[in-house]
């Protein structure tokens, strides 16, 4: 699913777009897609809206309205975002339609309908639960080590956890274990402080680039489906060091990329760099 990189590329693209403009009518096609309020509601709450603020938080685009409701939009694995010429049709993954003051519509489509959008006054009733932002000042490597600590789950898990750190998914955690030289079964307990200051440092710098090469765009039909508004791909699959290169040298030292599973996610790791006595009997 798209990660913070991709979700921050989203809604700097989408801003453009929409700033000063009015939602003229909202239409509402798959019940679920609309979280809160209700359909009805939602409807006639945006309609006159006029988009002006626009930030994220985590993996959730905050689209801020003129009478200072937000407009909260969570992608999931393969929900998207367009504007398009008024005249577009909806086609059958159209979930959403927000006809605009132009002439043109947003519509939000998702293929496998995990995606959520909610309408709220205040966003902390969605988003309060997350941990803190990893480019943000909150997230120190003295608050990372307070979350760790006591924590016997696997710290690739922990990286996973959005109260833990708020937008890093399976792409950047694998990328910024590999960074930090931190094997992804180890409990999190286990990390040494300076261990801990490796992995602060390599979360931020992974996402940070990930930002710069607008985000990764895969070539599979689900992550394929990340394309940011503007319809350029991301580059940062070009830079992977180990994700998704199963069998592949490390950029490092050339031992064969492994393949795991930790908290039922495919996970990649080089055994030596990251390997000591964590990479013997970790299992599929």
């Amino acid at each position: 699913m798209p990660e913070l990189p991709e979700v921050e590329i989203f809604v700097r693209e989408l801003a453009p777009d929409l700033a000063g403009r009015t939602v003229t009518a909202a239409r509402v096609f798959w019940p679920r897609t609309v979280a809160a309020p209700t359909d009805e509601e939602f409807s006639a709450r945006l309609a006159g809206l006029r988009f002006d603020r626009f930030d994220r938080r985590g993996k959730y685009m905050l689209l801020g309205l003129s009478d200072g409701s937000t407009l909260i939009v969570h992608l999931r694995m393969t929900g998207k975002l367009r504007v398009l010429p008024g005249d577009a049709q909806p086609d059958k993954h159209t979930h959403v339609v927000l006809d605009l003051d132009d002439g043109r519509s947003v519509h939000y489509t998702d293929p496998r309908k995990f995606g959520r959008i909610w309408l709220v006054d205040d966003p902390a009733q969605v988003v309060d639960k997350l941990g803190p932002e990893p480019l943000g000042e909150a997230f120190s490597p003295a608050d990372l080590a307070a979350r760790l600590a006591g924590r016997s789950a696997a710290i690739k898990a922990l990286l996973l956890d959005q109260r833990i750190v708020a937008g890093v998914g399976n792409i950047y955690a694998d990328e910024s274990l590999f960074r930090a030289g931190i094997h992804p079964a180890r409990p999190g307990s286990s990390l040494t402080s300076a261990e801990v200051e490796r992995l602060h440092e390599a979360v931020r710098a992974v996402l940070a680039k990930g930002i710069e090469q607008r985000g990764s765009t895969l070539g599979d039909s689900v992550l394929q489906n990340y394309l940011p508004p503007s319809g350029r791909p991301g580059r940062a699959q070009e830079g992977h060091q180990v994700f998704r290169r199963t069998g592949m040298p490390c950029p490092v030292c050339g031992t064969p990329i492994a393949r795991i599973v930790v908290a039922q996610r495919s996970t990649h790791f080089c055994p030596v760099c990251q390997g000591g006595e964590w990479a013997i009997g970790s299992g599929e």
